[in-house]
């Protein structure tokens, strides 16, 4: 839906595309000359909606897209997205013939995928495939000792064809974690081992911390999730580049009723009165993705001003202590994002949580209505 909410839309996220077109060019500006970009919209677009989110990235100039699971590659396709698509995770051998009908380009690691991928090969057209190698996440990925080994095999195999080669940083929004470049010098150390049989192929390791702090490890190709969509990979990263967060949560002011201090609120009772005032119910739950912990902690922006949650947060509700303050029913709360001078953040959120902002914006679930806005920077920029 493009626009703005309507006015019965008691919850909505709002989704700026103006901003990740602006954060993918920002991004892809500071790339080492030639570098190529990927934007990762896995996870629906880590919440921001998967087909708007890639339309948005490639208006800005990704030149690849990545996904996790088969489905989300074919959903980018039936949309009529043409962009290369990797899959960033081994599919099962059970997904592989529709990778192979959505032109997705698989991420291999196993002999056996290996030899299921080139068999859905037909009419002679070989399909391409990235290797990745584990440098020490330990996560997914040929071992490096064993990578050339695996390389002849996959070259062995007709109706296949290896076009990149890649593996994945495990702490490189920790700049000051040395293990970063133990791994870029082990990847560099193994391409060079592999000479000329690395010839042609899309080297890369870069996610989006790596993108922004590396420019060494910037390679053919970069990754970029979480900065897409303007979130820092880590408070230590913050101002790298200008980023511009692109989505905001945001409800309506339900219902507000005065009741006399000593009065206790919401399931537990974990919230009383101190004084006589007004407490206003805002319909957004943990069912929306407001995590249950942020009841007596967290905040909402209300004509400006912040108000604490207060109590415990509920399925589809929470409420807030607004004291003498004059706060009316239909009045915009912002649970994430910008009102007036003050903006709660996904890494604030984060942080009281003692979690991270991609949890934050992933876990916004789906029954939370998106509203799509192409806004321009105003004065003095976002």
């Amino acid at each position: 839906m493009n626009g703005h909410p309507t006015e019965d839309l008691a919850l909505w996220a709002e989704v700026d595309l103006g901003c990740i077109r602006r954060n993918v060019s920002r991004i892809k500006g500071r790339l080492t000359p030639g570098t190529a970009l990927l934007a990762v919209v896995k996870a629906n677009g880590y919440g921001h909606g998967e087909v708007e989110a890639a339309r948005a990235a490639i208006d800005g100039g990704a030149d690849w897209l990545g996904v996790a699971r088969t489905q989300e590659g074919a959903a980018l396709r039936e949309a009529g997205i043409d962009r290369p698509i990797l899959l960033l995770a081994q599919p099962p051998l059970s997904a592989l013939a529709a990778a192979a009908e959505f032109r997705l380009t698989p991420t291999i690691y196993t002999e056996e995928a290996a030899r299921a991928w080139a068999a859905q090969a037909t009419g002679g057209h070989p399909l391409g495939c990235h290797v990745k190698v584990d440098t020490g996440m330990h996560r997914y990925g040929v071992a490096c000792e064993q990578a050339e080994e695996f390389l002849d095999l996959l070259r062995g195999l007709p109706g296949l064809r290896v076009e990149g080669i890649w593996t994945h940083f495990a702490v490189a929004e920790e700049v000051a974690n040395s293990f970063t470049s133990q791994q870029h010098k082990l990847f560099g150390e193994l391409l060079d081992s592999l000479g000329p049989k690395a010839d042609g192929l899309i080297r890369h390791m870069s996610n989006s911390a790596g993108a922004l702090t590396l420019p060494e490890a910037h390679l053919d190709l970069v990754r970029t999730g979480i900065a897409t969509y303007g979130i820092y990979p880590s408070p230590a990263l913050a101002g790298t580049v200008e980023l511009e967060p692109a989505m905001s949560l945001k409800s309506r002011v339900g219902l507000v009723k005065r009741l006399a201090a000593g009065e206790a609120i919401s399931y537990g009772q974990r919230y009383k009165l101190s004084r006589d005032g007004l407490v206003a119910t805002i319909p957004c739950g943990y069912a929306d993705g407001l995590r249950r912990a942020l009841g007596n902690h967290g905040e909402v922006l209300i004509r400006g001003r912040r108000y604490r949650i207060s109590g415990t947060i509920t399925m589809d509700h929470f409420l807030v202590d607004a004291g003498d303050d004059v706060v009316e029913i239909g009045d915009e709360v912002v649970i994430l994002g910008r009102q007036r001078d003050d903006r709660i953040t996904a890494q604030e959120m984060a942080d009281k949580l003692g979690t991270i902002p991609y949890e934050v914006v992933c876990g916004i679930s789906a029954r939370v209505r998106r509203i799509y806005l192409n806004r321009q920077p105003g004065p003095g920029g976002s």
